[in-house]
């Protein structure tokens, strides 16, 4: 026997109520709560009996646990060093970033994986169709019988298929189309996404098989669902990027088997996702001519340091009210640092347009980037071009100082790698952060009053 049982749900954190509330009392958010049914037992359980009993702390055993390869260097770099057996990933995203695209291109570009493939949103001709353009070139026979494709959006049947098939992975696409019988709200659901994400979790550490799921974001950025869905899953790798350029961070979240400060660069092109092996050499391109406006920066995403070309215009404002327009960087820090140029260096910015732009189409916020923001801004100004091998790693204080930034070691070797010629660093930065082995110049600077002398002769 059961009865029906109606509560109120949070779709922001999940939280339940036996009334609706305009306010939730877990995350703040506004009118989040919406109204789902409920089916609870009403009959006693009888005798519970645990299978598994307590073992102490000291008899765990401590031999490292075998990780399972996806053949895809950016992928295992930032999961790790590739999956752990039992693991549950969450991958999520904009529409059209790329996360069907990863999921697919990982059982083609790993035979040595049976893997089931479940889709929720597309049919298996449709599949079937997008395997023939991401199949490696080695495979010219066809798409390889190591991947069963499965369209199913019931979690009984998945797991049943589980199994019986007895995967090596198991992707499912998407948690938010996969529902249970057992539950009454419609798929999408706080309670479903959050009983199905918990049955999957179950099936991954009993079976020891790793679970991939692909989840869709709100309209806010953040993974749809309940939040106790990122707390229920071991790794959570979100993608960024602007869909009108090729470029594709792939960024670590939360991982338990591994640091969060990792990202992977990935390319979008007709034959899917290719990885970028040196982000540097992409993000700083060359150019027919010298042009003013340009600087490079030496900047840091997690652990893994690159260069990038920051591109500005500043320009007479036509209209009247000076535009202030930043594409891939925080429009008040440039707002911030347009300041600073026009109390603390002299630089009359006020009345004229700025327009700043980060090339590739990535989104940056490592403060490094402050100097060569500052820099190509006053390049643009004045039209004097900046040499093409010089790059600039420090941060911009309100007093208009030039502050050190942390990992300078990796910055310079990575601009020493590139074949940069001078590296502009604060002044106020620790000789033991500066390699002495190194054949680029280190230049330092403590203010942009004196950047400015030194490079524009102002």
């Amino acid at each position: 026997m059961s009865k029906v049982k109606k509560a109120w749900f949070c779709q922001n954190c999940g939280a339940e109520s036996s009334k609706w509330l305009g306010r939730c009392p877990s995350c703040g958010a506004w009118n989040t709560y919406v109204e789902e049914v409920v089916r609870t037992s009403v009959d006693k359980p009888g005798k519970i009996t645990s299978q598994v009993g307590a073992v102490p702390i000291g008899e765990i055993s401590m031999a490292r646990q075998e990780r399972i390869l996806l053949n895809n260097n950016e992928l295992d770099r930032i999961l790790g060093g590739g999956l752990v057996p039992g693991s549950l990933v969450l991958i999520g995203g904009e529409p059209g970033i790329g996360k069907s695209t990863l999921s697919l291109q990982i059982p083609l570009h790993s035979p040595h994986l049976k893997t089931l493939y479940v889709s929720g949103e597309e049919s298996a001709r449709q599949i079937r169709m997008r395997s023939e353009r991401l199949k490696p070139a080695s495979d010219s026979e066809g798409s390889p019988d190591n991947c069963l494709v499965l369209c199913e959006t019931m979690l009984e049947n998945i797991l049943d298929q589980a199994q019986k098939t007895e995967p090596s992975l198991l992707i499912v696409d998407s948690i938010q189309t996969v529902y249970s019988q057992n539950l009454d709200p419609s798929p999408g659901s706080v309670t479903q996404v959050r009983e199905c994400a918990a049955l999957l979790l179950k099936y991954a550490k009993e079976s020891h098989v790793p679970v991939i799921l692909v989840g869709h974001i709100t309209k806010e950025g953040s993974i749809a669902g309940p939040k106790v869905l990122e707390h229920i899953v071991d790794v959570v790798l979100q993608f960024e990027g602007d869909n009108t350029h090729a470029y594709r961070i792939l960024r670590s979240i939360k991982n338990r088997y591994g640091s969060t400060a990792e990202l992977a660069l990935f390319e979008m092109t007709q034959k899917g996702l290719r990885q970028v092996d040196n982000p540097s050499e992409m993000l700083i391109p060359m150019h027919d001519e010298n042009l003013s406006g340009i600087a490079v920066a030496a900047m840091l995403d997690g652990t893994r340091p690159f260069l990038i070309e920051t591109q500005a215009l500043v320009s007479t404002a036509a209209y009247g009210t000076p535009q202030r327009s930043a594409t891939g960087f925080d429009t008040r820090r440039m707002n911030m640092l347009l300041a600073v140029l026009e109390k603390r260096a002299g630089f009359r910015l006020s009345a004229k347009d700025v327009f700043l732009n980060m090339a590739g189409g990535l989104r940056v916020s490592d403060p490094a980037v402050d100097l060569a923001v500052a820099v190509a801004i006053l390049s643009s100004d004045f039209d004097i071009v900046i040499p093409a091998r010089w790059c600039f790693a420090a941060e911009v204080g309100l007093s208009g100082e030039i502050r050190p930034v942390p990992h300078l070691e990796r910055r310079i070797a990575e601009a020493d790698r590139l074949g940069f010629e001078k590296i502009f660093i604060s002044g106020y930065n620790a000789p033991a952060h500066i390699p002495r082995e190194t054949n680029i110049q280190v230049e330092k600077v403590t203010g942009m009053g004196s950047l400015s002398r030194r490079i524009f002769k102002t």
